[in-house]
């Protein structure tokens, strides 16, 4: 009969890392409880790996050497830490000691490798130790942890195990650390001993790198289960297998200590009574699951295929991004193939996250022990060129530094500073944080051809000679094939993406397969980081509203209007109408109060997302003033806007974000925002990407979101903060079913549609051509201007590339309306089509490039439809009334239902059809229609008392304080009729319209149902 106990468990692992996992077993009595050494091993190791050393110690000190060396170690590793003495070694009466030897780059050294052979990995089970701790009654607590690990001697891993089959799981191995484990007693000393804990089951695996009582933070440590939390299963194995068949491997621990693990300092801001201190917070940072295997795989696929390859990584918020980028951009830029050539000659991470140049500085440093290895360019561009020049193995910067890297070398040559980037034979890896933001248009196009210049030039060298058309110069065709040939892949360039939300193009263009067979290569979902804690789910408490309103001509004649624009007039008067801004200004207030500003030991913060610059004003206008008129204290706003602000209805006025904000500095604002008199930021175009504020705990959003956008804006909120369970968005503007389909693609594997048709760009191209507004000679003309070497250059370049446009720009304002917006559709789909498809497929037609650079500049040259005169219609319109109300609460449930495929660029015209005339009244009944009501104020009145009669009747109160709001709709539809006939009397013919007509008393029973739900419940919480 086989055992199914915790021991059977503890024996099958010891078993997996004795047999293939490179380690040695030891006995419980081995352990030095007074040192938390493994003193023979520790001595063994160094008088095996070092033994010229240990005898001249050992002539100096005879028989005290061991005990002497033990006894320095000891207090190394408690000043230094492990991590430091492993990869640096200590002194011992001047001598320096090794405690480890790492895995060399290259096989190019016998003599390491020897070494390295030379670690004792040990496991040891059951290893018993007084604790600190006393037990209830005073008495000592004598403790047994279930397996130990050592490093040479050096305790770096302990883990307790558990078997669901005996009634226990991991998370009673969890307990047992938090409780029964005392992170004083030395083996668990956080740094000095011991690096990580695990606790496990056959099912999970939790780790954490500090012991902190209670207060102890564990991560799961899980391989991920059909996109979500936990393992999958694995036929003949555990689920956890992995931990000690992959992880904890002999070469495996030793390379996470050697080039993973790491102390991260953090400044952050601790409440005191004297106000906010800045205090250092350290981590110790193990790789979870998903960073290992990421970091692992791609540089293990780099290794084997070389440069060339463009990798995805779509990890989501909460996945430690900025961790995975150290990890990885330090080991490709020390990487050699299976033939000890270099892989990378440097490595180039572009962001543009001030945090991730200092954290990986700090992270490699620590790896290194030395500086010049990365190098962040934050001067300017010339910095960017020595580094390039210099081979500085990482560099951080900026994508938009690179298209200005020609200049840049021309000025350091007239500085006398001469610099030359020889790309000649060089790789480069490119890691890229945030895909689609950095990875697109001409300027990445730039950092192409500047990384692979030679390259380029001997290609177009091999080219030129099939170049047929006699009427353009060698060096305007020179110039055509270098612009398409930067734009294609390069043979001596990989690039790896980094993103949470890559849409259509960075999926297609970042296309190396993963274990899907497609893009990308590697995933963390949405789904999993939320399941596993490590994001907050920003869709759990989101309701929506609606607005409800009129609007009556106040004009006695009746223009004829276009409809899309009048009706976009008509929508932005309502939105920027002091009724509606005071409204929802009222109801953000409110709910803050009553929902939000109590929360996280009263520090939560909010955000109200508006759509415009003029928006942001006056809502903040608004939300000062409401605060200052109910005498309300404690919160505090500031705006984010750019630019200077102009009032149509405050002539005269002008607003910056400086002034609004009492002089406070742009710079310093999300600094100033973490203190806890300021509790409400309201943006327009700003902190909606790449904001990091965990006490940011509801969004108000009164802007229309979609797509990449959406999910970006209210990730806002997913930044986890003790004590923070929940999050809140009231959204103003968007539809629940326009979120689902927004962040849907990302909360699981990102589904892709078709690709274009490349033969779609010849028909494109032709299509052009026979609208006859240009000819071929007008795009060989500018060309000839264009491509001119920079040397002929002159001053009257601008003025005949004009010439050559002008004539084309008139024939095109010859044609209708509808005529000139077809054609500029499909002038946005060549360039739009042709940029995308260049990048996957090596055209290399100087026909569609020359094309392309021509529409490129026609299309910033062609009069927009309707430019002139902005179209007005505030004197026409008035609003007759408005009403607020809240539509749905609850949770948008992104496990249910399918993701819509990300689409691709349109290979059709994008053309707007002619917008109709129609007439103004028209227009207003349609709006008033979809949005507004028929209620006269006798029948609000007749509502209103219905409302007021069920908010005091004590079963509907209790209904509605213990329902949710469907089924409190559902409980209220049954008192409907008795609550009508008590009042029929008031409004005989609402009454007889409530009773008779069923689509009418559907709506106003929702209305009701919402109205009463709501304010029972606010009415409770104020008591």
């Amino acid at each position: 009969m086989s055992s199914h106990t915790e021991h059977a468990f503890e024996s099958a692992i010891e078993a997996g890392l004795i047999g293939s996992g490179g380690y040695e077993k030891r006995k419980p009595n081995t352990y030095d409880e007074a040192l938390a050494l493994f003193p023979t091993d520790v001595t063994s190791f160094l008088q095996e790996s070092q033994p010229t050393r240990w005898q001249e110690l050992q002539t100096l000190l005879g028989s005290k050497t061991a005990p002497t060396l033990l006894e320095n170690l000891s207090k190394e590793l408690e000043l230094k830490g492990t991590l430091h003495v492993l990869r640096h070694g200590f002194k011992c009466y001047g001598k320096t000691f090794r405690m480890a030897y790492f895995q060399p780059n290259t096989t190019m050294n016998p003599e390491a490798a020897e070494y390295y052979a030379r670690n004792r990995l040990t496991i040891t089970r059951q290893v018993a130790f007084t604790s600190i701790m006393k037990k209830a009654d005073g008495t000592n607590r004598h403790c047994i942890i279930d397996v130990t690990l050592a490093v040479n001697g050096i305790p770096v891993v302990t883990a307790e195990l558990k078997n669901p089959l005996t009634g226990q799981r991991a998370a009673d191995a969890v307990d047992q650390y938090m409780n029964d484990r005392d992170g004083r007693d030395l083996l668990f000393a956080f740094k000095t001993r011991a690096l990580v804990h695990f606790a496990l089951d056959p099912d999970e695996v939790w780790m954490t790198t500090r012991l902190r009582g209670k207060e102890t933070h564990f991560l799961p440590f899980n391989r991920g289960n059909n996109n979500g939390a936990g393992n999958p299963p694995v036929e003949g194995k555990w689920k956890t297998h992995y931990l000690w068949d992959e992880v904890l491997h002999a070469d495996s621990l030793l390379e996470i200590l050697q080039r993973f693990m790491h102390l991260e300092v953090r400044e952050t801001q601790v409440k005191t009574d004297k106000g906010l201190r800045t205090v250092c917070k350290e981590a110790m940072i193990f790789p979870r699951c998903h960073q290992l295997d990421a970091v692992r795989k791609l540089v293990a696929h780099a290794k084997a295929k070389g440069a060339g390859r463009n990798y995805l990584v779509q990890h989501s918020a909460g996945s430690g991004k900025s961790n995975s980028i150290a990890w990885l951009s330090h080991r490709l830029a020390s990487l050699h193939d299976k033939h000890d050539v270099k892989v990378f000659h440097s490595v180039i991470v572009v962001t543009d996250r001030r945090v991730l140049d200092q954290q990986l500085q700090s992270t490699i440093y620590q790896f290194e022990h030395k500086t010049g290895v990365v190098e962040k360019i934050d001067e300017n561009t010339q910095q960017l060129a020595q580094a390039l020049s210099q081979g500085t193995p990482i560099v951080i910067t900026t994508i938009q530094k690179f298209p200005f890297i020609t200049q840049a070398l021309s000025t350091l040559e007239k500085k006398g500073l001469g610099v030359k980037i020889d790309t000649a034979g060089k790789r480069f890896a490119v890691i890229v944080d945030e895909a689609h933001s950095s990875q697109s248009g001409e300027t990445a196009t730039t950092l192409k051809g500047m990384l692979n210049k030679e390259g380029i030039e001997a290609a177009i060298a091999a080219q030129l000679t099939d170049e047929e058309d006699d009427d353009l110069s060698d060096e305007v065709k020179e110039a055509v094939l270098r612009d398409a040939l930067k734009r294609a892949r390069q043979p001596n360039l990989s690039f790896f993406a980094f993103t949470a939300t890559p849409k259509f193009k960075t999926k297609v263009l970042f296309d190396e397969p993963g274990p899907s067979g497609a893009s990308p290569f590697h995933e963390y979902t949405l789904r999993q980081a939320i399941e596993e804690g490590f994001v907050m789910d920003v869709l759990q408490n989101y309701t929506t509203y609606k607005r409800f309103f009129g609007l009556i001509k106040q004009v006695e004649d009746d223009p004829d209007v276009p409809r899309r624009k009048a009706a976009k007039v008509l929508t932005r008067y309502l939105e920027l109408h002091p009724v509606n801004i005071e409204q929802v200004v009222s109801v953000i207030v409110e709910h803050f109060r009553l929902h939000v500003m109590h929360e996280l030991g009263g520090r939560s913060k909010a955000m109200v997302v508006t759509d415009s610059r003029l928006a942001a004003v006056k809502y903040k206008l608004a939300f000062d003033r409401y605060i200052k008129e109910h005498d309300y204290t404690g919160i505090r706003s500031l705006v984010a806007f750019s630019g200077s602000v102009e009032d149509p209805d405050d002539p005269g006025s002008s607003y910056t974000e400086v002034s609004m904000n009492d002089g406070l500095a742009e710079s310093e604002l999300p600094k100033t925002f973490e203190r806890d008199d300021f509790r409400v930021l309201l943006v327009a175009e700003k902190f909606q990407t790449g904001f990091d504020q965990p006490l940011l705990q509801t969004m108000y959003v009164v802007k229309r979101l979609a797509g990449v956008q959406a999910v970006q804006t209210l990730s806002r909120l997913n930044r986890i903060a003790p004590g923070k369970s929940r999050t809140f968005v009231l959204d103003f503007v968007n539809e629940e079913d326009d979120i689902f389909k927004a962040f849907k693609p990302y909360y699981e594997t990102t589904p892709v549609g078709e690709n274009a048709d490349p033969h779609r760009l010849s028909e494109l191209q032709h299509h052009l051509f026979e609208w006859t507004v240009f000819t071929p000679a007008d795009v060989d003309d500018f060309a000839k201007v264009w491509y001119r070497s920079k040397r002929h250059h002159s001053m009257n370049d601008h003025g005949e590339m004009n010439s050559i446009l002008d004539p084309v720009v008139d024939r095109f304002k010859d044609r209708k309306e509808e005529e000139q917006e077809e054609f500029r559709g499909q002038l946005k789909a060549f360039r739009s089509l042709y940029a995308f498809l260049s990048q996957i497929i090596p055209y290399q037609d100087s026909d569609l490039e020359r094309l392309y650079t021509f529409v490129r500049n026609l299309l910033s040259k062609l009069p927009r439809l309707g430019d002139g005169q902005a179209f007005v219609l505030d004197d026409e319109v008035v609003l007759r009334f408005f009403r607020l109300q809240q539509m749905t609460e609850g949770s948008i449930d992104l496990s249910k239902g399918e993701a819509n495929p990300l689409k691709g660029p349109t290979d059709v015209g994008t053309a707007q059809s002619k917008d109709e005339e129609v007439a103004l009244s028209s227009l207003i009944d349609r709006l008033n229609e979809r949005f507004g009501t028929n209620f006269t104020e006798a029948d609000q009145l007749f509502f209103d008392q219905i409302r007021a009669t069920a908010e005091n009747n004590e079963n509907i109160a209790e209904a509605a304080l213990a329902n949710n709001l469907s089924d409190f709709t559902s409980y209220l539809d049954r008192m409907l009729d008795e609550l009508f006939i008590a009042r029929m009397e008031g409004n005989e013919e609402i009454f007889s319209k409530v009773m008779t007509d069923t689509t009418f008393r559907s709506a106003a029973h929702e209305h009701l149902a919402t109205e009463i739900f709501q304010r029972v419940r606010e009415k409770q919480e104020v008591e």
